[in-house]
């Protein structure tokens, strides 16, 4: 019988971190055990019944039952391009400057393949999404963390981000994400501004991940990478309607930005996918064409989340601030023990599933991250077992 040998770039993964606490929650489960899963940022909110009324019609069409276009339907480019205008006041070019992708993970994921030779660097959040780092390195590219800390309002240091440009002989790119995954923080214009200046100074591609745009409280919305003055000529965004629209199954995404990046990742694309369902694009037109009110009642709903379970973290051990975006909470642990024995406590002691810190990168050990993916009484009920009220 031969013997098989898998690819070492596959021996060197480490365990994918939602795969590891599945793994933790089906044993407990197998053992009885009720449990409240708030580890995942997988929303639990309904698509929207436009969405799925134009998912109904769209299906039923038997051009869309044919090989889709890999850069996307021009209808759905085309709309993505004017929700960037409506929202963000940046106007591009539909068919030069836009992309559509099988969610954004997979326009991140093959980004390196795209841009970054063997042995290039590229600068990666440190706690951060999982993939940026993980691409990097199947790109054969060498990832370079910088550190997103508590004192500078996880934004990264500059100094930090001039060091580590200077620390191998060419660094290619850079991931960035706000608001912020797993931390929840948010940036600035200026910020933006400030991340133009360091691209056009060292030839740096920017690839900021956006896709929790719309997720914000109060009045402040949060600002794209691409409304910087000359942003578009240097790096690209990702956008996706999962969280958006709650429609994390349906994987329907795209990327704006610089033409010679999409064109790139395009032609990556074409060598490797086939395409969004074109069903699932016309559903996605629909969604990007009606985003208010829909997204105005969406963010109340999580609002209203927080409102009852931010005020129980301290009983559990948990410091966090209060998040202005995304529906994560993103907690210090203040006794001496690690993410992954906390959450790991929690699951046995309480049935409450978090996500360990350190599963995001080392910067993110003594932290934890819970969503707000649940209806107010499950989270009353959680609130109240964090409170130490209910046991």
């Amino acid at each position: 019988m031969n013997t098989i040998d898998i690819a070492e770039r596959v021996k060197k993964l480490p365990p994918y971190l939602f795969e590891k606490i599945d793994r933790i929650k089906s044993e407990e489960i197998r053992k009885g055990h009720k449990l409240i899963a708030l580890g995942i940022g997988d929303p639990d909110l309904p698509t929207p019944d436009f969405v799925l009324d134009r998912m109904f019609s769209a299906i039923k069409n038997s051009a869309n039952h044919q090989y889709p276009s890999y850069r996307g339907m021009e209808q759905f480019r085309i709309a993505s391009a004017e929700w960037i205008k409506k929202r963000f006041a940046v106007k591009v070019d539909s068919h030069k400057e836009v992309l559509s992708l099988i969610g954004t993970k997979e326009g991140i994921a093959h980004t390196p393949l795209a841009l970054i030779n063997p042995g290039e660097g590229a600068l990666i959040p440190n706690p951060g999404y999982p993939v940026y780092k993980t691409s990097v390195e199947f790109a054969g590219g060498i990832p370079l963390e910088f550190d997103l800390l508590e004192k500078n309002d996880f934004l990264p240091d500059f100094a930090q981000l001039e060091k580590l440009i200077h620390s191998v002989k060419k660094v290619k790119l850079i991931f960035l994400n706000y608001p912020n995954n797993p931390t929840s923080a948010c940036a600035t214009l200026d910020f933006y501004k400030e991340l133009v200046q360091l691209s056009k100074k060292h030839n740096l591609i920017v690839c900021h991940d956006n896709a929790y745009s719309e997720i914000f409280f109060g009045q402040k919305k949060q600002p794209s990478f691409l409304e910087a003055p000359g942003a578009i000529d240097v790096g690209c965004e990702f956008h996706s309607l999962s969280k958006t629209f709650n429609m994390t199954g349906w994987r329907v995404g795209f990327v704006i930005g610089n033409e010679t990046i999409i064109k790139a990742l395009g032609d990556i694309k074409s060598n490797i996918d086939s395409g969004i369902f074109n069903a699932c694009q016309e559903a996605g037109i629909a969604a990007l064409e009606n985003f208010e009110p829909f997204c105005s009642e969406l963010r109340a709903i999580y609002e209203r989340r927080l409102n009852v379970i931010f005020p129980a973290l301290e009983g559990v051990g948990l410091k966090c601030k209060r998040p202005e975006a995304t529906f994560y909470l993103w907690s210090k642990l203040n006794e001496p023990i690690s993410s992954e024995e906390f959450v790991l406590r929690q699951i046995k002691d309480k049935g409450l599933v978090f996500t360990p810190g350190s599963g995001f990168g080392t910067a993110g050990e003594g932290y934890v991250r819970m969503t707000l993916c649940a209806d107010e009484k499950i989270l009353k009920q959680v609130a109240e077992m964090l409170s130490g009220s209910v046991k």
